[in-house]
């Protein structure tokens, strides 16, 4: 019997997009899978077009966070894996077969993830720059930034709760510092080949909101470095890493003239530089 793979879809008022979401899920050439959508409080019609699809449905007042959304979806899981699928973004039809397939290769594999294309307005991105590590052990590249796409992962639903699952109260970055985490403890699996279709540029992306996430990437690395997930060598890292984008955004707080969030992101910084100067006193 071929594992059931769990499909969570958070949405909020992309009706239109959703839809297309969910036939590419119907679409897939893995038939073992349930379907559960996680309607974030919409109010353009989306609660009463699901009511009438053969999906989970789950309601909740609007709160505004992917993370919390996502996981009410894996809560109500009841397959071996889980898949997360941005509503705003499609698979193509072997995206869940391929991942099967590589599980069964790999069984020691407890996350894997695909290329992905990127399209902005119909347009690919292309992503012909982007160089990292994306499958092993994979925690010093995952420090840099968010590489790996949610919608993309197939991953293990008992190792997604026992690492703590999505965290709840980050409106940004939620996927990079559950990334954090994971790469943290496992090694991870990766296709390299492009089985998910990422859209941008419609306008209601919490990234677009914003313009800038890596404030978010800052307390998502503040997170996991006071909450002790980490090794001592990988705290190393992160406090590397903490110090020098506290750095780089305390500076375009400068020029931005606002004085007060230059001086707290360069006292964060000095704090993680004296952690860094005390690792090396006692590595000598």
């Amino acid at each position: 019997m071929c594992p059931k793979v769990s499909v969570i879809i958070p949405t909020y008022n992309r009706l239109p997009l959703l839809k297309q979401a969910l036939a590419s899920v119907k679409a897939q050439d893995y038939q073992n899978y349930e379907l559960i959508v996680v309607d974030d409080g919409s109010t353009d019609g989306t609660g009463e077009w699901l009511s009438a699809q053969d999906v989970h449905r789950i309601f909740l007042n609007h709160t505004g966070f992917p993370g919390l959304v996502r996981n009410r979806g894996a809560e109500a899981a009841g397959g071996k894996y889980l898949c997360f699928l941005d509503s705003d973004d499609v698979w193509l039809p072997e995206k869940l077969s391929c991942q099967m397939d590589y599980f069964k290769r790999n069984p020691k594999i407890v996350l894997c993830h695909t290329r992905e294309i990127w399209r902005r307005n119909r347009r690919t991105i292309s992503q012909k720059g982007r160089t990292h590590k994306r499958e092993g052990y994979i925690f010093t590249d995952a420090l840099n930034k968010c590489i790996i796409g949610p919608s993309t992962v197939m991953i293990d639903r008992g190792v997604f709760f026992q690492i703590g699952a999505f965290r709840e109260n980050l409106e940004v970055a939620e996927d990079y510092e559950l990334w954090l985490r994971l790469t943290a403890q496992h090694e991870i699996g990766y296709i390299d080949r492009p089985l998910v279709e990422k859209r941008a540029g419609h306008g209601d992306q919490l990234s677009e909101k914003y313009g800038h996430i890596e404030l978010f990437r800052i307390w998502a690395l503040l997170c996991n470095i006071t909450g002790g997930s980490f090794t001592p060598e990988q705290l190393r890292l992160a406090c590397r890493e903490l110090e020098l984008k506290c750095r780089i955004y305390a500076m375009g707080c400068k020029k931005r003239e606002k004085y007060d969030e230059t001086v707290f992101y360069r006292e964060i910084a000095a704090q993680a530089e004296s952690f860094l100067r005390r690792e090396h006193v006692v590595a000598n």
